[in-house]
């Protein structure tokens, strides 16, 4: 019989939700009271106060964060079927906002070491199509900015980063968005900041591109009734505003407690030497939206460790050259060996500010069953 010991979810939103509720609803009774439920002070407020958060002058709040993506690669104003170079291991969310830009995805390998994407596989994967070069900062670290943003400089090609698991993570001390044309971010419940629902936002240097993401949003118009472009309607919600600049308050503190929590889990996994424990890469300060691990035998791992009452997730499975939808750009297994390598052997391990030692020593113990259990 499988042994239960302790119960761990994958996320604990509750205990989050549990922290916040009495200012939530404050703020949810002046937007209810204002009728303000489009536009207005609580998303104006949010995305000033994001934009101080980040370190990034200019913050326009979305309604998600492929929306997100889509409006700062359309912002950049790249040709129809430009190719936009991204690494084959992210949420396909990445891949979606490239294609509904009228772009053309394309796909690069990743470091065998913190699994973030390669330069010298972005390097073999420039052409003379090339648009964009799209970094994805991934499990809570970013994306090495500064050989990106050299062979970026070197063929004239804008960089837009993917920071939707990256809310508050820095590089040299630089937040996403500093060194780049532009970042995009999501706020789907389970992120670092997280609201009651979908919202997303882009963060910028540039006030031109500030404006057309705005544009852009809402519907290609400033003033009501006049329409300079043709847009689309991705507006942040008010009321996901007000949850987000509820938590925005804590978000440090919330991020701290991942990196304790993530040190705790390198302590106690130390002597399991068949799993690889995640790296920083230098000069990353990391915030741990994920805690990602390897091991052998991981579906079979996986199964033992549900099977035991802990949470746990794979991000991601199947690499996004190898999806469906994606077939018809002319990738196929082979093409990108560290992320398909990766893909078979990753497992997420439950992290979130509110988990305990407890909650922590119970994953450990129910792995080291699990793997002795699949003989790992």
């Amino acid at each position: 019989m499988t042994q239960v010991t302790q119960s761990v979810p994958f996320v604990d939103l509750a205990a989050a939700h549990a922290e916040v509720a009495e200012e939530v609803r404050d703020g949810f009774q002046r937007v209810l009271s204002a009728t303000a439920f489009v536009k207005g002070p609580e998303v104006a407020g949010f995305e000033r106060e994001y934009a101080e958060f980040t370190g990034v002058q200019h913050c326009v709040g979305v309604a998600n964060g492929t929306d997100a993506i889509e409006l700062a690669i359309r912002a950049a104003g790249i040709p129809e079927g430009g190719e936009v170079i991204m690494p084959a291991n992210t949420f396909v969310a990445t891949a979606e906002a490239v294609v509904r830009a009228g772009a053309r995805p394309v796909f690069a390998d990743a470091d065998a070491d913190h699994l973030l994407l390669d330069p010298l596989s972005v390097a073999k994967m420039i052409s003379p199509g090339t648009a964009v070069i799209l970094p994805v900062h991934l499990f809570g670290q970013m994306a090495p900015m500064d050989a990106l943003a050299g062979i970026a400089a070197e063929h004239g090609i804008p960089l837009i980063e993917d920071a939707a698991q990256a809310q508050g993570a820095t590089q040299d001390g630089r937040p996403p968005g500093w060194s780049s044309m532009a970042a995009a971010t999501s706020f789907y419940p389970g992120k670092n900041l997280g609201a009651y629902g979908d919202a997303g936002a882009v963060v910028t240097n540039l006030a031109d591109i500030d404006r057309r993401v705005r544009l852009l949003g809402d519907h290609g118009s400033e003033r009501k009734y006049e329409h300079e472009i043709l847009g689309f309607n991705s507006r942040m919600d008010t009321l996901q505003a007000t949850v987000l600049r509820v938590k925005l308050r804590r978000l440090n503190d919330w991020n701290e407690r991942r990196r304790s929590a993530a040190a705790r889990y390198e302590e106690m996994l130390a002597d399991l030497d068949e799993v690889v424990l995640p790296r920083t890469a230098p000069g990353n300060g990391h915030i741990w939206h994920l805690y990602v691990i390897q091991v052998p035998r991981r579906d079979e791992v996986l199964k033992s460790l549900a099977e035991q009452g802990i949470g746990v997730g794979i991000h991601y499975p199947i690499p996004v050259h190898l999806q469906p939808p994606f077939r018809a750009y002319g990738y196929g297994r082979g093409d990108f060996p560290i992320v398909e390598a990766a893909a078979d052997r990753i497992l997420s391990l439950p992290m979130y500010p509110h988990i305990t030692v407890g909650h922590q020593q119970a994953v450990v113990a129910a792995l080291r069953r699990a793997l002795t259990a699949v003989g790992a």
